[in-house]
């Protein structure tokens, strides 16, 4: 039952195993929306983060899920507090640079797990940093709540880890997202996520959405984060998001 509901839980959004997270790039050259998007959450401060910490919650019905992480994006560093397949406690520090030398449990089941966790946390950042196609499709209705906001597609291609993967980003006036449906692009499920972005902070110069509630292929789901920080150039101490 303990990989069972891990597994579920890793899956809730897609695991881009071949993806190189350390120090990303902004090119000036992304689609308007993208760069307008990427911008309001802070992405032209991105560089000041040494770095970033966060506990990633995941519940479904019968599934209750808690990973923390501290990820140092110019070295691409990551350490992990949470539990392994089996339930036990796992403390690690590991270079994603390095992953083949890595245990088959930090290859297999814990990098997968904090590349999904770091993408419900900074997607508007993936938006540029992937190079994914962009697509602006205007005022739409909003799929849980309601009113309308603009449509903003983020679709990958139908190569690598996971093809065809779609985002649909419906953002307010203020340049937030407010909800979200994720639809993956392959078999393995849950194929479709849909889910608000509310609990909006900022963590020194990023801001952050805490809170998603919705559902995932028709199930109830919520995930929340929690001892949110960053830490900056410059400085030992960690600045809170409040």
């Amino acid at each position: 039952m303990a990989n069972s509901r891990f597994s579920i839980a890793v899956g809730l959004l897609p695991i881009l195993g071949t993806l190189v997270l350390a120090a990303p790039a902004w090119a000036q050259q992304n689609p308007p929306a993208a760069e307008t998007l990427a911008k309001t959450y802070g992405i032209e401060s991105f560089g000041q983060i040494e770095a970033i910490r966060f506990t990633f919650n995941g519940e479904l019905p019968n599934v209750n899920l808690s990973r923390s992480w501290i990820w140092e994006p110019k070295t691409d560093q990551i350490t992990y507090d949470g539990k392994d397949k089996s339930g036990q406690p796992v403390h690690v520090t590991y270079q994603r640079s390095q992953l083949d030398s890595q245990s088959a449990e930090i290859k297999d089941t814990i990098d997968p797990g904090f590349v999904n966790d770091q993408y419900w946390l900074l997607f508007p950042f993936h938006a540029v940093w992937d190079g994914a196609p962009v697509e602006n499709a205007g005022m739409q209705k909003l799929p849980l709540g309601d009113g309308s906001a603009e449509k903003i597609v983020v679709k990958y291609s139908s190569d690598g880890y996971s093809p065809g993967d779609t985002w649909e980003l419906f953002v307010g006036p203020d340049g937030r997202i407010r909800e979200m449906v994720f639809r993956r692009g392959s078999a393995r499920k849950p194929g479709t996520v849909i889910a608000t972005w509310a609990d909006y902070k900022k963590a020194g110069p990023l801001l952050v959405s805490l809170d998603h509630r919705g559902t995932a292929d028709d199930r109830p789901l919520r995930v929340f984060f929690s001892n949110v920080a960053v830490r900056l150039a410059g400085s030992s101490n960690w600045t809170d998001a409040q």
